[in-house]
């Protein structure tokens, strides 16, 4: 089982391939999408990556459980209501949501997943394997 660092340090080095980022622009705080300049398409490439680096596989929406935001019943107004705050906290228990559940408009979770949040998916993910 791969270390805290070392985890770090995989993950780190797929988002410098994938966005073409520097070593140091990569720190557990920075956000994929606001710090790191991550579109949608990027997403596919990162997870390919990381796949590739732990010997994981990451079914689609495992990672963003992108299938909660356009359901209705989680859904209302373009903002995740409390029973969509429960989904998303028990398929993304890697994920720290407390920004997110303050404003929980659908847009915002991806503009505040962070580095940290990818490093905890994979720790999860080997764990759970």
């Amino acid at each position: 089982m791969p270390s805290q660092e070392e985890i770090f340090e995989k993950v780190q080095e797929a988002l410098v391939d994938a966005l073409g980022v520097d070593d140091d622009e990569v720190t557990p705080t920075a956000t994929l999408r606001g710090d790191l300049d991550a579109e949608s398409i990027d997403f596919l490439d990162i997870v390919f990556r990381l796949e590739k680096s732990f010997d994981i596989k990451i079914e689609r929406g495992e990672l963003f459980p992108e299938d909660l935001f356009n359901d209705t019943q989680y859904v209302d107004d373009g903002k995740m209501n409390p029973a969509g705050i429960a989904a998303l906290k028990e398929r993304m228990p890697f994920a720290d949501l407390s920004k997110f559940e303050a404003n929980p408009a659908v847009q915002n979770l991806a503009e505040q997943l962070t580095v940290q949040d990818l490093c905890n998916f994979v720790d999860h993910k080997l764990k759970a394997a």
